[in-house]
């Protein structure tokens, strides 16, 4: 694909036929780790105009679990954490409910087997560190490479090629190196909460959905939906990107969330984001 276009050129009407949107976390949905305002009002504003948000990450499960319930909790319909492999769904009684892609049995045989490749890396990649959120990781591992430690391109290749060589499933956010054993991913992850949220069928309706991304963990869904989106910071990952997002937003991060989030809004008469919020997108 060619390089992405500006958000103000995807069609109006094209717009309009969106029923949902499917989000990455870091760095997407969030700003230096946090939910800034603009964002958080997206969200809330895309719920109030009926068009359901189903954030897909890599982290783990007992990061995202706090998202979805207390006071605090997101406007979100669900999240899938650690690349496909958990679907948290509110329950509609204040708790969360867990749907795992593996059984039980296939779980900690799978958890025992990323421990060792884990120690691996740690060997034989120098400065290589677990990623700090790791204690509430249930299904893979996570190195980190931007958040709190920096890795080099050929350091965060080396990871990649360790995970890989053992025979598991690897790729790269904004922030951590993933790896995995199964067959899911971001985009399997998405058709199972899309089904499971609205009854819908994300492979017979993909034009009814829009992904929004930065990364090259986000390819699976760049590839797959016709309506794609990366925040302005997806920049740095596009030279990587066999399937790049259609459109690109002027804003990074949250800001650029919450710019889709306008742009979705725009295409429904009677909706939009509050004036100050909408003013925010470009900071």
């Amino acid at each position: 694909m060619n390089t992405p276009r500006p958000l103000a050129e995807w069609p109006l009407a094209e717009r309009a036929s969106i029923c949902g949107v499917l989000t990455d976390v870091d760095d997407t949905l969030t700003t230096e780790g946090q939910l800034c305002t603009a964002a958080r009002a997206a969200l809330q504003a895309l719920a109030d105009a009926g068009l359901p948000v189903l954030a897909v990450t890599g982290r783990p499960v007992g990061w995202s679990l706090p998202f979805l319930s207390g006071a605090s909790a997101w406007p979100v319909a669900a999240i899938v954490a650690e690349n496909g492999a958990v679907a948290l769904l509110p329950d509609g009684q204040g708790g969360v409910t867990k749907r795992y892609s593996q059984v039980a049995a296939t779980r900690v045989a799978n958890h025992a087997r990323l421990q060792t490749v884990a120690q691996r890396v740690l060997r034989e990649v120098s400065g290589a560190q677990l990623a700090q959120d790791s204690a509430g990781r249930e299904c893979d591992i996570a190195i980190d490479h931007s958040e709190f430690t920096h890795l080099e391109p050929a350091q965060v290749q080396a990871v990649l090629d360790i995970m890989r060589s053992e025979g598991l499933k690897a790729s790269v956010s904004s922030i951590h190196i993933n790896g995995w054993l199964g067959e899911h991913d971001k985009r399997s992850g998405a058709r199972w909460a899309v089904r499971e949220t609205t009854g819908r069928d994300l492979d017979n309706e993909p034009q009814l959905w829009v992904f929004i991304g930065d990364s090259s963990n986000d390819e699976a869904l760049f590839a797959h939906l016709p309506h794609t989106v990366g925040v302005a910071n997806v920049a740095r990952f596009l030279p990587q990107l066999k399937h790049k997002p259609r459109y690109i937003t002027q804003a990074a991060r949250g800001a650029g969330f919450a710019e889709l989030a306008q742009a979705l809004l725009s295409g429904r008469p009677g909706q939009r984001l509050q004036r100050g919020v909408a003013g925010s997108m470009a900071t």
